[in-house]
């Protein structure tokens, strides 16, 4: 499970950081080679919304498990070096299914990129209100999703707010149903971008049932703290 926290590849090839970065770029460069109009500039725009996700995914990567000496202690000072450093193995099973979230919002992201460089070195398309419209729209919908996996990263760090991950969860669920509707509206949709969103619909829908299980787990504790109690 690590594997994907440590940047590597695991059985199913999730993306490695170093691999993201490298696609990132290799999307961002393509738009430099297209002359510099409205629809380049959105298009560079989605492109560092990619990059900030990838400095996100970063920070996922960095944190770590508590010692063994930190959890016999129950030393909860708080200490902004330690931050991040103490997470409980449950809580790094969270942080797991986060920066897998995280890796394949930038898989879709970039797979988006490929999709309108395709239209424009095939359409050659001029900045037609139409065209630019939808991409204003899914670089409004890119930016929303952007803030969303901030605020999911921020969530990671004990202690977990698990009803804050649940709702930016489905603002990202309902953001990519509207970025997809938009790339089918375009009449451009590639296998790679469909794949992509396939794979990050899919997670989702694991880590809200993961989420669901340990509020579940906490109600039930709670109910018996209080029966132990009377």
């Amino acid at each position: 499970r690590g594997a994907v926290l440590e940047g590597s590849y695991e059985k199913d090839k999730k993306p490695s950081i170093p691999q993201l970065s490298g696609a990132v770029w290799e999307a961002c460069s393509s738009f430099k080679k297209v002359p510099a109009t409205n629809i380049t500039a959105i298009g560079r725009a989605i492109t560092q919304v990619a990059v900030s996700m990838k400095d996100v995914l970063r920070e996922m990567k960095e944190v770590k498990p508590a010692s063994p000496e930190d959890e016999a202690s129950g030393d909860d000072e708080d200490d902004d070096d330690d931050l991040g450093n103490d997470l409980s193995p449950e809580e790094m099973e969270v942080a797991q299914m986060v920066a897998e979230i995280m890796s394949e919002t930038i898989m879709v992201i970039k797979e988006l990129i490929r999709v309108i460089t395709g239209m424009i070195k095939l359409e050659n398309p001029k900045d037609n209100s139409g065209f630019v419209d939808s991409l204003e729209k899914l670089l409004k919908l890119c930016k929303g999703t952007g803030d969303q996996i901030d605020e999911i990263g921020a969530c990671v760090y004990p202690p977990q707010e698990i009803v804050k991950m649940k709702q930016a969860l489905k603002i990202i669920q309902g953001n990519l149903d509207e970025v997809e509707s938009e790339v089918e509206g375009l009449k451009s949709a590639s296998e790679a971008f469909t794949g992509a969103c396939g794979k990050l619909r899919s997670s989702i829908k694991h880590m809200e049932g993961e989420l669901d299980k340990r509020c579940e787990d906490e109600v039930v504790a709670g109910m018996q703290n209080v029966t132990l109690g009377s």
